[in-house]
Formats: C-alpha cells, structure tokens, sequence
C-alpha cells in the first residue's frame, strides 16, 4: 500500500530507518569526540615530551618516571639534558636512600627517560610539556617548533607560571588542544598542579590533563586564564606587603617571617620565600600585575625595588632580605 507522496510504506520506513541511523552515528561522532573517553583523548598517554631539562623539566620528567610514564626530554645541548638527568639520578637516590623507592624502581624510572637534543624524539609523545625559562618570546619560538613536528591529535601544555595561556596558544595550529600545566618547585615533592583553560581550550583536552595530574599522583586545580593564575596572583602580593611592613618598621625580618609561620601555619615566611624565589622575580611580577590589572594594590614596595636596585636579589647572589 502506498505510504506518503505515493511511496510504499516499506521505502518510506527504510528511509526513516536510515534517517535515524545517520542521526544516532552523528550523536555518537559528535560524543566520540567531545568527550575525552572518546576519540583521540581516549587514548591514555603512555609517552611524555618534555622541553627543558631544567630545574621544572628535570623534575616533572622525574614525576612522570616514577609514574610508569616514557619520557623524551630535549634541550639544545648534550651538556644540558646530561645534567638534567644527572639531577634526576641523584634525586632518586636519595629518595632511595631514605627507603621511600627500591633499587629496582630507581633503575626503572630511570630507564624511562630519554634525553635528546633533537625535537624529532617528540614524535613519540601523546602530550609535551614546554618547560623552557619563563621568557615569552622563547616559549613562542619552543610552540611554534612542536607544533610543526607532533602529531595533529597531540596535546601542547605550557609549564608557565605567568604568561597568558591563550596568547600562548594562538601561535599553534591547535589551540583547542593547548592548555597551561603549571607545576611546582620542587615538582617531585609538590602535590600541586594549575591547570589553565586558554580561550579555545576544548573541555576534552582538559580532561586529559587533569588525568595526566591525577596519574602523576598530583591535585590538580583548574584555573581562568589570568596573569598569576590562582596561587602566584595571592602568593607575590603577600610577599610585596611583607616587604611593606619591614620597610614601615613594624617588626624585624626574623619576627615577620615567624609570626607567618607560626600564625599562619606557612612552612616558609614571606621574607625568606622572597630570597629563595629572588627579588628580582617578585619585583616583574609585582610590575606585570600593576600592567595588567591597572589597579594600585599591585604596586610594588619601594624597598623591594631598591634591594633589587642594588642587586641584592636573595639566595642566588648571597644576600636579600638575608645574607647567605
């Protein structure tokens, strides 16, 4: 019997049969690919790369390693990525040392990570880490070499503390699959992991880094893209108004830093932690908020800005608030 417009009654229900199979296989693309159980998301990471074999990049290679994660480790030099692995070595050993690892697992982690100077190695990788010295042009020139060599599907994450996620991401071809990944010094010791959505940071991406954090046995937090982020934006001005209250004479360095730590229940006081971060760091913080923001509160103490004038920057030149 004819079905409707004339057409029999069997056509018209395979047409809707096949209408409704096109619908559902598009529902399910579209989940299949926004969700990060699904598509190239699903995909666990099993290889890191990462660029630096610094302080930051030694270190997160390090997490990854004991993790059970393949490491590619690049920097521009042999010398470089030796001592990058050498830190490595050494820091296993202690923790060896100290019976928190086994021979057996410090010889494991090790043998996980590959350092290169050669950004080819990257290939590998379902996720690189940029952890290069926190200069934007740097890291644009880093970005722009990854991106022309990973994989479309690879993940690109920022270990930048400062500069803008989004801008960061602008100068790839991916910027959905672009994200800030900003651990903490000392990395190994350091539960604490910002995770930084850029504008076009897709909800997939961020669930396999926030993944990634969690695997690495770290807490991640998920933070707007913001100068600072979430703990430097509340960190620096708590150190600039410890420099206030010693430049208003209120109490002695010692006094200020023990009555932070013995009220405040901080492992370290500001004044101390400024010597160790380095005047000079806090200072170009202090300066980037004071651009950014526009707002006086982020107006930088006088006496920070002389220390820092007269080159006394803490640890690393001997004297700050303290002598070394």
């Amino acid at each position: 019997m004819p079905g409707a417009g004339g057409m029999p009654g069997t056509f018209v229900a395979s047409l809707t049969e096949v209408a409704a199979k096109i619908v559902i296989a598009a529902i399910v693309g579209f989940a299949f690919s926004s969700f990060p159980f699904f598509g190239v998301h699903s995909m666990s990471i099993t290889t890191v790369g990462i660029i630096g074999a610094g302080t930051m990049g030694n270190g997160i290679a390090q997490a990854c390693a004991v993790s059970g994660i393949q490491v590619v480790m690049v920097d521009i030099s042999d010398a470089a990525v030796a001592k990058g692995l050498a830190t490595v070595a050494g820091s296993l050993e202690r923790l060896l040392k100290k019976e928190k690892i086994s021979a057996a697992d410090k010889d494991a982690a090790l043998a996980r990570i590959k350092g290169s100077t050669s950004y080819d190695d990257l290939k590998s990788a379902g996720l690189v880490i940029e952890a290069a010295t926190e200069n934007h042009e740097l890291k644009v020139r880093i970005l722009k070499q990854i991106d022309a060599i990973v994989a479309p599907e690879v993940i690109i994450a920022s270990n930048t503390s400062s500069i803008s996620i989004t801008k960061l991401a602008a100068v790839t071809s991916r910027p959905d699959r672009f994200i800030g990944m900003h651990f903490f010094n000392p990395v190994p010791m350091m539960a604490l992991v910002e995770i930084i959505r850029g504008l076009q940071t897709s909800d997939a991406t961020h669930a396999a880094v926030e993944a990634m954090a969690k695997a690495l046995g770290k807490t991640p937090i998920t933070v707007k893209n913001s100068p600072g982020f979430v703990v430097n934006r509340i960190l620096v001005p708590m150190i600039n108004e410890a420099f206030f209250v010693l430049a208003e004479g209120l109490a002695t360095p010692e006094d200020i830093d023990a009555g932070m730590k013995l009220g405040c229940n901080q492992p370290i006081g500001p004044l101390a932690l400024a010597d160790m971060v380095g005047l000079d760091v806090c200072l170009a913080v202090m300066d980037v908020y004071l651009a950014e923001f526009g707002d006086s509160k982020y107006r930088a103490c006088p006496l920070l800005k002389e220390m820092v004038a007269a080159g006394h920057l803490g640890r690393k030149t001997g004297r700050g608030v303290y002598t070394y």
